[in-house]
């Protein structure tokens, strides 16, 4: 008798997760504009003090990372990391390429820095395969202290 309780309190308690399930889904947004675009860089934190070498890594929503020899595809590109510079003026042309212009055409996420120590601004850049940012920029940008 004790096996049939306990059967149906977890028939219940899966219902229960299925309704809630679904109540979930009538509201969840798979429409979602093009605005809603963006890309955060989740390491380091923001204002956190760091030991160089460190990395960097960022996280995009609702476009999609591949290596820049894939060419210019709708909704993806690569990452670019502006390090103590500010965004181009001229975001219809592609991004330099320098010692504060890091390219990650590889298509990785995630980047190894080696700064002096000091205060930096990492600025995150989204870009298309041929190296022009996205318009409006996906964009992020962190503080960091070296030590």
């Amino acid at each position: 008798m004790k096996h049939k309780n306990v059967n149906q309190k977890i028939g219940m308690l899966f219902m229960a997760f299925l309704l809630l399930t679904q109540a979930s889904f009538a509201f969840a947004d798979y429409g979602a504009p093009i605005s809603y675009r963006a890309v955060d860089i989740v390491r380091p934190a923001n204002n956190s003090s760091v030991t160089s070498p460190f990395k960097v890594c960022m996280e995009p929503f609702a476009v999609w990372v591949e290596p820049a020899k894939n060419g210019v595809n709708e909704n993806k590109g690569h990452h670019h990391l502006l390090i103590d510079v500010d965004l181009p003026s001229d975001l219809t042309k592609p991004i330099g390429k320098d010692a504060n212009h890091i390219h990650m055409g590889d298509g990785s996420s995630c980047k190894e820095l080696t700064l002096s120590p000091g205060k930096h601004t990492i600025t995150t850049l989204f870009a298309q395969g041929n190296h022009v940012p996205l318009n409006p920029p996906l964009s992020a940008t962190i503080t960091v202290t070296v030590k």
